[in-house]
């Protein structure tokens, strides 16, 4: 399996260098390259073919043809077929030369996409009279992913060959044990039903085993380097005082929810252990994240050392100090903010103390992990809404203690799929649950000609006392896109609203005026905030009930879920208006789902389906695997079960040792698919 391909016939040099640029250099990546799809050539009878369906028929021609030119050099040539008693149009595009073959009364054999409505079928392939029964008739054929001057019939034709050649050679890799367990198709039975399918059944049998293999082997990678880093990342077993932290907690101003409760004890009991926590807590905007960070930077002070809270943005650090203040001063807890606006006397105070140990909790953006931050005994790190900040600046503070436990937190729900997948090295906690007596926001879908009523309906919400965002896509008109934009949205409003103020925030402003903005909405001097979507993370502003989403379609939902939890967080009734005119299917299926559900996790999920993990977090930082075979939104099942798997697996004292075993860790060596370091 490791000879290279040009051990092949018919693989020359030059053909080695096009396939090692499709990441094919061995015998065994090539038999592993899967196909992306199959092309049906069994014959269809036209009553159960269904509209839309690549399909092959096999029929008379039943009139003579006719032909249309248009354009330069275009054409369509359309015949009469009849074909299990139905008379169709089999049409050719620029095919005009096949006129004088197509005689009335001859045998066509015809392979094309089938329009039932208009009873059509758009010829691809098609073999007449004698040649009516092609070598294809009546098989399944795999078409594969192709660059350059390599076609998918000659990656067809080498892989065909490698398998009679080395076919013998394919040996089975994952354990007796899970392939009775799970009713796994043996490997090279698998292999050659996804290159060569006998039937569909065989052929998903194929899918079903290969897919579960290569996230199996994915998994056994993250798991194993999450089980080897907790081995050597020593970290400090914290003397967590249980009784003062129950305490702590009983004496909270509202109950915890039963998720809270749960993520809790995860990570206390991650606290208490001899390794360092490595934690991802994820929670929907509003589902009582803070406090669940509050009680763990408690536990932490408790047991002696000091805790950091990093976040992106000032006026987020302000707000949490504020939050952490009330919860943590009352029992003795020391919190303090690094910020960029304090003076170079105020900052040096901060450091000296904080170095000394007299601040047991401090807040900050960036700020925190400058070289001259120094702590006296740091030991929990915590960084909310974490993927804005870099690995490099996630790593640089947690060296700023002698392996602190770390805690990651998002407000940004992720599928458990992906969760497993993109995060599979940390430990994910979730809480899946809102707080009592929260209202969900009401959200509704409008077009663009009831911007009057919208305008209206903010009107009567700032009268009773409260505030409304708008969220425009631009910040000034562009040629480009036709969309309302921030600054002709701010002029319109201002004219409306002469007794109001109507604020200005986007992202060509100087964080000094940014914040100054943000201030005045918080403090309900201005009431209506016209803004692009630099308002999506962090800004709490009970007081503000109406969020309107200009031109949303233009928004990812995942961004529409984030911007509707800016409002709702006070105890009146809040709302959410989408503005938009989608001109397409996927744009109007995003819209319904934001009526539908206010879950973020559903919202999520329906995303994914939506654009595919990917495009979930941005292809170029998603850290997502790339599979050939497995989909995780398609096969998530099949995932979790190989995690679990992998998991026992690489913690069984045996694994490294057992005769059963040997086969996979060898494969695992050959593809590089441990470390060296891992094996060892």
């Amino acid at each position: 399996m490791n000879q290279s391909v040009t051990a092949i016939k018919g693989v020359g040099e030059k053909q080695a260098e096009h396939l090692k640029t499709m990441g094919i250099e061995t015998i065994g990546e090539l038999l592993e390259y899967y196909p992306y799809r199959y092309d049906d050539y069994r014959i269809k009878d036209l009553h159960q073919a269904a509209d839309g369906e690549k399909i092959t028929v096999k029929g008379v021609i039943h009139s003579q043809p006719s032909i249309r030119f248009y354009g330069k050099k275009k054409s369509r040539l359309a015949v009469r077929v009849m074909a299990d008693g139905i008379v169709f149009t089999a049409v050719w595009f620029n095919r005009h030369f096949l006129k004088k073959q197509l005689q009335t009364g001859r045998e066509i054999l015809l392979t094309g996409k089938w329009d039932r409505r208009r009873m059509h079928l758009t010829v691809t392939e098609h073999h007449i009279g004698d040649k009516a029964k092609s070598e294809l008739e009546e098989t399944i054929q795999p078409v594969y992913s192709s660059t350059g001057s390599i076609s998918s019939r000659q990656i067809r034709n080498w892989i065909t060959r490698a398998f009679d050649q080395y076919g013998q050679a394919i040996e089975e890799i994952l354990p007796t044990s899970l392939m009775q367990k799970y009713k796994l198709m043996p490997r090279k039975e698998a292999i050659r039903e996804i290159h060569f399918p006998t039937d569909t059944a065989r052929g998903k049998q194929a899918r079903r085993r290969l897919a579960f293999e290569e996230l199996f082997l994915f998994q056994l990678k993250m798991q194993s380097y999450r089980y080897i880093t907790k081995k050597e990342t020593k970290g400090a077993a914290q003397p967590i005082p249980m009784d003062a932290v129950r305490r702590f907690v009983s004496e909270l101003p509202f109950s915890l929810t039963e998720a809270q409760k749960r993520v809790v004890k995860e990570i206390l009991d991650d606290l208490k252990a001899p390794s360092a926590m490595n934690r991802l807590l994820q929670g929907d905007v509003g589902s009582g994240k803070t406090v669940v960070a509050a009680i763990a930077l408690y536990a932490s002070v408790k047991a002696g050392y000091q805790g950091a809270l990093m976040v992106p943005t000032e006026i987020l650090a302000e707000q949490h100090v504020q939050s952490l203040k009330e919860l943590l001063t009352p029992h003795g807890i020391e919190v303090a903010l690094l910020s960029g606006r304090l003076t170079a006397r105020q900052r040096q105070d901060i450091l000296g103390q904080l170095q000394m140990g007299f601040i047991d909790v401090i807040v900050g953006t960036h700020a925190l992990i400058q070289k001259d931050v120094y702590f006296h005994n740091l030991g929990l790190v915590i960084t909310d809404e974490q993927h804005r900040f870099g690995v490099e600046q996630r790593r640089i503070l947690r060296e700023k203690g002698l392996h602190p436990d770390v805690l990651f937190m998002t407000a940004t729900p992720i599928p458990r799929t992906l969760a497993i997948t993109a995060f599979g090295d940390m430990d994910v906690s979730t809480i899946d649950q809102m707080p009592e007596g929260r209202k969900p926001v009401e959200t509704y879908w409008v077009r663009p000609d009831m911007f009057d009523r919208v305008v209206a309906f903010i009107e009567k919400e700032v009268n009773k006392g409260r505030q409304a965002y708008v969220i425009c896509p631009l910040i000034e008109e562009s040629d480009k896109l036709d969309v309302q934009n921030a600054i002709d949205i701010h002029a319109r409003l201002t004219e409306f609203f002469p007794q109001h103020q109507v604020g200005l925030l986007h992202g060509r402003l100087n964080q000094s005026d940014k914040e100054q903005v943000m201030e005045a909405f918080a403090a309900n001097r201005v009431k209506i905030l016209v803004s692009t979507t630099v308002v999506e993370v962090g800004v709490n502003v009970p007081n503000a009930t109406v969020m309107v989403i200009y031109d949303a379609e233009r928004f990812g939902l995942a961004q529409l879920h984030q911007l509707r939890g800016r409002v709702g967080r006070g105890q009146d009734q809040a709302y959410c208006i989408l503005i938009a005119d989608p001109s397409t299917e996927e744009g109007k299926e995003r819209m319904r789902v934001m009526t539908e559900t206010t879950d973020g996790f559903e919202v999520s999920r329906r995303d994914l389906q939506l654009r595919g993990p990917g495009d979930f977090f941005g292809t170029k930082q998603s850290g997502l695997p790339d599979f050939k075979i497995a989909d995780i939104t398609r096969d998530y099942k099949a995932l979790e079960v190989a995690r679990q798997e992998a998991s026992e697996l690489v913690q069984a004292p045996d694994f490294w040792t057992d005769p059963e075993y040997l086969p996979l860790n060898n494969y695992l060596k050959s593809r590089g698919i441990f470390e060296n370091k891992i094996l060892d």
